[in-house]
This record gives structure tokens, C-alpha cells and sequence, in this order.
């Protein structure tokens, strides 16, 4: 079934959001994005709301819709149940994966790898990271576990992005992704549960590092 206009747009904003060129809290003129894509405001304004309903972007009094920001009490909240969400993913994965998603979760693993040794953009590394985690969620066959996992993560995909920007984690998430595979593939769910919410979860230097970054993201909607 051909994607309709709005939903196509809300995926446009979503993947500017994602990557730091619309940033949290910077203001979303409808006019504007509707310069930008080619298009009416009525589909700017569906996929504004879309974004809305999925918590990406805010709709507020005098100002309109803004990009959502998260004060770092929100984003430890958020990357708390997001663990659990994943540790989940990768319980059931590690009893329910088929042959062919096995192979797949190996070969998603391995692409990372590649990326890493090319160089190590962060930008690269990002996409195929939500590709890996993605075989695990579908790898639940949980529809409804996977559907709120995938929404947590797009809500957070610009501070996914920016801790990957951070000296050492994409060499540390590498090395925490092997020992999540050889877990699920051993079959090993409890394992697999503690590697992942432990993946996620953003506590010690780790919250230390997020929360350096943020004036970083701040600043820019704010110049």
C-alpha cells in the first residue's frame, strides 16, 4: 500500500530529528517545512501531530510545535524503562529467534563491526545499531513488546545519537553487542536480559557523559 503524503513527511522530520538538524526544542514553522518538502501545510500539520501522539515533538501555547526536550531526570526515566524493554526483547529473542534470524542477528553484528573498522562514523554506526537491535526485537515475536520498544527508541533517537559522539562508545557498544549474540545464541535468556538492559541503561560515567552533552544540543536549538 503506497505511504501517504503526511506519514512520508513525518518520517522526513523524524529522520532530521534523529540527526541533529532540527534540534530539541527548536521551533517547527509549518510554512517553512512546507517550503522544505515541496508541499501543502495540511500534510505538515498531520505529521506534526503524528510526531506528537509518539512524543517527538511538542505542541505548545504561543509557539506551536517544537521538538521534544527531556530534562536528564526524564531521559534516566526513559532510559531506565527502555532497558527493560530491551532486556525483554532479548529474554524471549534467546528462546524464539528462528535459524534465519539467528543468521541475521550474526550478520547485522558483523556489519557494526565493519563500520568500526572503517573508521567508526558515529552516523553509520547509529543506523546499523538500531538495524542489530531491531532483529532482536523482532526476534521477540512480540508484537505488542516490540511496538513499545520501537517507540521508546524513536523518542530517544537524537540522545542515542549524541552518546555515540562520546570517546570510546561505539568500541564499548561493539564489545557489549558480541557478548549479547554469543548470549542469544546459546540460547541463554537471562543472560541476554542483564547484557541488554545493562546496554541501555545510562548510570555512572555513562549519565556523567550524557548529561555533558546536553547544553551541546541546548545551545544549538537555542542559537
Amino acid at each position: 500500500m503506497k505511504k501517504k503524503l503526511s506519514e512520508d513527511v513525518r518520517d522526513q522530520i523524524e529522520e532530521l530529528i534523529a540527526f541533529g538538524k532540527l534540534l530539541p526544542g527548536e521551533h517547527l514553522d509549518e510554512t517553512e517545512l512546507a517550503e522544505r518538502f515541496g508541499v501543502s501545510r495540511t500534510p505538515i500539520r498531520e505529521a506534526l501531530n503524528q510526531l506528537a501522539t509518539a512524543g517527538m515533538v511538542e505542541m505548545r501555547a504561543r509557539r506551536g510545535a517544537v521538538v521534544a526536550q527531556f530534562t536528564a531526570q526524564q531521559l534516566v526515566e526513559m532510559f531506565e524503562v527502555m532497558g527493560e524493554f530491551e532486556g525483554m526483547c532479548g529474554r524471549l529473542a534467546a528462546r524464539r529467534l528462528t535459524d534465519e534470524e539467528q543468521k541475521e542477528l550474526v550478520a547485522t553484528h558483523e556489519e557494526c563491526k565493519a563500520a568500526m573498522e572503517k573508521g567508526g562514523d558515529p552516523d553509520e554506526y547509529y543506523q546499523l545499531n538500531d538495524k542489530f537491535h531491531g532483529v532482536i526485537y523482532r526476534g521477540s515475536h512480540n508484537e505488542f513488546l516490540m511496538e513499545q520498544a520501537w517507540g521508546l527508541r524513536r523518542r530517544l533517537r537524537p540522545y542515542r545519537r549524541l552518546q555515540l559522539r562520546v570517546r570510546g562508545r561505539i568500541s564499548n557498544s561493539l564489545d557489549e553487542h558480541e557478548a549479547i549474540v554469543q548470549a542469544i545464541l546459546k540460547g541463554d535468556g537471562e543472560t541476554a536480559n542483564e547484557l541488554l538492559r545493562k546496554h541501555v541503561m545510562v548510570q555512572g560515567q555513562r549519565f556523567a557523559d550524557l548529561v555533558a552533552t546536553l547544553p551541546l544540543l541546548h545551545a544549538k536549538s537555542a542559537a
